[in-house]
């Protein structure tokens, strides 16, 4: 994955739907989370923004719809990592 489409999603993603995420209880490990040791490797482990890399179109309750698929926070037994500003400052 390249690390500036994925950067330039989020910030995208930032400005246009930052203050709804909010208010819909969004928090960074669910939007930005990567695993502790393998970063953006394990996908199981990472936050809606850590995925593709694709624009996001909408932002939900529990679903954030993004271009070519959607990002859940509701699924059963999931987990994820610490934000992605974290796992950097520990040389993941």
């Amino acid at each position: 994955m390249q690390w500036t489409k994925l950067r330039e999603s989020a910030l995208d993603f930032c400005d246009r739907f930052g203050a709804e995420a909010d208010r819909h209880g969004w928090i960074a490990r669910q939007l930005f989370g990567v695993h502790p040791q393998h970063g953006t490797l394990r996908v199981g482990y990472c936050g809606a923004l850590m995925i593709a890399g694709d624009r996001v179109h909408g932002v939900g309750a529990d679903r954030i719809v993004i271009e070519r698929t959607a990002a859940r926070r509701d699924k059963q037994g999931q987990e994820w990592g610490p934000p992605i500003w974290e796992f950097a400052v520990k040389g993941g």
